[in-house]
């Protein structure tokens, strides 16, 4: 009889489904996380660029405070570019204390150095996890455009952790960090103590005969 639950200190387990655990957790469709993963470190990477060599970014941010601007303005008719009324005060809060002159850098920086680490599959959750952050920001300032796609493509990434970067770096970094939270070098389950049987009187137990 198959088990569904397995209980494991007091917790339970719930393994995942054959499909989840074929796509997710073997490295059979490994080669598809990785063209995946090329894909959206070439988007980011060109994103990060484009704004590294363009203006407004790196020298001052003032293409970020346009874009702010515009974001968190409430147009006298129509629909506003931020639905959530926290989400345009928090846009707006930045943009009164002038945060954009240096977020703007951090934001070319970022996209770059998350393309770099998925297109050499360095840590793929945590770049792709960064990366669906960011898509989601944009999506909630108004800005759709490619970024639903890619915020879908980055939690695909995210599911795939354990396999996205199996041709990459990941290969052999996550084994020098002992992921998935397994040490190095356990592999044998541990070996359950046996219980000790009660002594009978009367009964030799065979430690008699020790010196």
């Amino acid at each position: 009889m198959k088990t569904n639950l397995i209980t494991m200190k007091g917790a339970v387990t719930i393994p995942d489904p054959p499909l989840a655990r074929l796509l997710f957790s073997t490295t059979t469709f490994a080669w598809l996380w990785a063209i995946v993963r090329i894909y959206l470190g070439y988007q980011w990477i060109t994103a990060g660029w484009h704004k590294i060599t363009g203006g407004g970014w790196i020298d001052g941010g003032t293409a970020l405070q346009g874009f702010w601007t515009k974001a968190a303005a409430i147009p006298a008719q129509g629909k506003p570019p931020i639905v959530y009324d926290w989400y345009r005060d928090f846009i707006q809060y930045m943009l009164d204390q002038g945060w954009y002159s240096w977020f703007a850098p951090l934001i070319a920086f970022g996209e770059t150095l998350v393309g770099v680490a998925l297109i050499v599959g360095a840590f793929v959750g945590i770049a792709a996890f960064f990366g669906a952050f960011l898509n989601w920001n944009f999506i909630m300032a108004g800005a759709a455009s490619t970024n639903g796609l890619l915020f879908v493509l980055a939690i695909v990434l995210i599911l795939a952790w354990k396999v996205g970067g199996w041709y990459g770096l990941d290969r052999f970094l996550l084994p020098i960090i002992g992921t998935p939270w397994t040490p190095r070098g356990e592999h044998a389950p541990p070996v359950r103590p046996q219980p000790v049987p009660t002594p009978i009187p009367g009964v030799p137990t065979g430690n008699e005969l020790m010196p």
